[in-house]
């Protein structure tokens, strides 16, 4: 016989051991789930950080923070001169998109949390209303802006600081900065960096901070091209000490900054999935061993040895294949969407198309390679030492 045997001798021979092949399933799906959950991870973090920034948003702050908005600081007079003077800003019904920030780490505590414990470090931007002309992204959908007291938290901020939706809800109460502030209102900002902020109004967190400066000015330009306009102006007003950047470059440089995380994340995937491969070509080939003797019956009476060894590989790909299944709907399930910690905020894990397709290459070769040796061992045997096993 010059054919390959029928698909249906596959499939019948996984459902003759149905424990064989559900733990050979069950390994497979377990080294795929790691996959893709890693994969997630990186994706998540990486696309969190790249949709904050804009291109037609630009950060204006102090030339020798090196790029840290923290630690960056501007005198109230220097502000005043670029919001009466920068050029190239937006409008939006008649008002500029330009907002001054505090940007600011402090420790808080939460409302149950008992005196003495240690506080929970966040991240708190002073804001002014106009922060939503020049964040688009941003929109309030619970509740309203803060006013004096009051904070406004975003979604992924109980992440962030280890509180729960419950503890943040509209109403409850945060101890920060020697006061107490009332959470007046839900923000959501889809995808990105800022959802695990907590805005504050700019004038009253800077009074509880005792301080007047601020740590950069947000602008929105009229368009992309009038970036060079003003990054002229803050090289040209030496006085200032003023230096421009893109939204969109500042965030870029902060996820190269996270690139060594997203390697050792995709290495340890690669382990995992190597495991798997291991794991996999055991079990397939110690169930080749107990076949020995129907695989030299079948050559006996015709067929070739290659399709004896394809019918293996179409048996370890089957399984593969539904183990590949079900670990894409549980990631999609159970782990797209969950909120993690990291250190400048919190993300959102994401099993998008991309992951998906890496889990699927992934399970189709350890499929392929798991099915290899004993594939390669069943095609090279004699038919008088199988049928004499």
């Amino acid at each position: 016989m010059f054919g390959l045997l029928p698909w249906e001798y596959g499939v019948r021979n996984l459902l003759r051991a149905p424990l064989r092949t559900g733990l050979t399933v069950f390994g497979l799906f377990l080294a795929i789930s790691a996959v893709l959950t890693v994969g997630s991870f990186a994706r998540g973090l990486e696309n969190s950080l790249l949709r904050t920034g804009s291109t037609e948003v630009v950060l204006i702050y102090g030339l020798a923070s090196d790029g840290d908005l923290v630690r960056s600081t501007l005198e109230p007079a220097s502000a005043g001169v670029c919001a009466a003077s920068l050029p190239g800003v937006a409008t939006v019904d008649g008002r500029a998109a330009l907002s001054l920030e505090v940007h600011s780490d402090t420790l808080l505590w939460g409302e149950d949390d008992p005196t003495g414990q240690p506080g929970r470090l966040a991240v708190i931007r002073g804001v002014t209303p106009a922060a939503f002309l020049v964040h688009e992204e941003v929109a309030v959908v619970e509740g309203r802006f803060p006013g004096p007291g009051e904070l406004l938290v975003g979604r992924l901020a109980g992440s962030k600081i280890g509180l729960t939706e419950g503890e943040l809800a509209v109403g409850r109460r945060l101890r920060a900065e020697g006061g107490e502030w009332t959470i007046s209102g839900i923000f959501a900002a889809p995808g990105t960096a800022v959802e695990s902020e907590i805005w504050a109004p700019l004038h009253e967190w800077n009074e509880a901070r005792r301080r007047q400066d601020i740590s950069a000015i947000a602008v929105r330009l009229a368009g992309p091209e009038s970036f060079p306009e003003v990054d002229l102006f803050c090289k040209s007003r030496l006085d200032l000490e003023l230096m421009a950047q893109r939204e969109s470059e500042y965030y870029s440089a902060l996820a190269a900054y996270y690139g060594p995380i997203r390697g050792m994340a995709w290495a340890m995937a690669a382990i995992v999935a190597l495991g798997g491969l291991f794991g996999g070509s055991n079990t397939i080939y110690a169930a080749f061993k107990g076949r020995i003797r129907e695989i030299g019956t079948l050559e006996s009476i015709g067929w070739r040895s290659h399709a004896v060894a394809l019918s293996l590989v179409q048996e370890s790909l089957l399984q593969s294949a539904l183990a590949t299944l079900l670990a894409s709907g549980a990631v999609v399930a159970l782990v797209h969407g969950a909120a993690v910690r990291f250190t400048m905020g919190a993300f959102r894990l994401e099993a998008d198309a991309h992951v998906l397709s890496v889990g699927i290459g992934v399970g189709l070769l350890l499929g392929l390679l798991g099915a290899l040796p004993a594939a390669v061992r069943a095609a090279r045997m004699p038919i008088p030492e199988a049928l004499r096993a």
